[in-house]
């Protein structure tokens, strides 16, 4: 249960003067960047749409000591696909500087995650280069066995 008057009122207008915060109070719930992120889509505990509402909401210290805004791949398909041209994304990235700021998160955190993004992006292109090296072959490209070849690539 939430109640209404323990939470901070100024957090949602704290965000909206982050950078990429900006449009976050434009957000009327359509839901169109929960069902279109890929992170919802594995984990169903991530819900784009809830991480709005609770900042809207005023509930500071459940959002940014969550690990949701950690868990933003930064793909932006939400915005791709917010009406309201909220940027999740970029709120999220508002909300990881407050988390770190506010002692939530420990700044090595950051350097840990920018290293794990680095990582996957370093996978990916080895992967998507794994399968168009074997375009011009009928046969389809295991994506376990891409993934396990990319691994190899990309190790560190």
């Amino acid at each position: 249960m939430i109640v209404l008057n323990e939470q901070d009122t100024k957090f949602k207008y704290e965000v909206a003067e982050e950078p990429g915060g900006e449009n976050i109070k434009l957000c009327f719930a359509c839901g169109l960047c929960t069902a279109s992120c890929p992170v919802a889509d594995i984990d169903p505990e991530y819900n784009p749409r809830k991480i709005i509402r609770m900042v809207l909401l005023g509930m500071r210290k459940e959002v940014l000591s969550s690990d949701f805004p950690w868990f933003c791949t930064q793909c932006y398909t939400c915005q791709a696909h917010c009406p309201q041209n909220v940027k999740f994304s970029d709120v999220m990235k508002a909300l990881r500087s407050m988390a770190v700021r506010e002692g939530y998160v420990h700044p090595s955190f950051v350097e840990q995650i920018k290293e794990i993004d680095a990582f996957s992006q370093r996978l990916r292109h080895q992967m998507v280069s794994s399968i168009l090296a074997r375009k011009s072959e009928e046969t389809s490209v295991d994506p376990a066995k891409a993934a396990e070849e990319a691994l190899e690539k990309v190790k560190v």
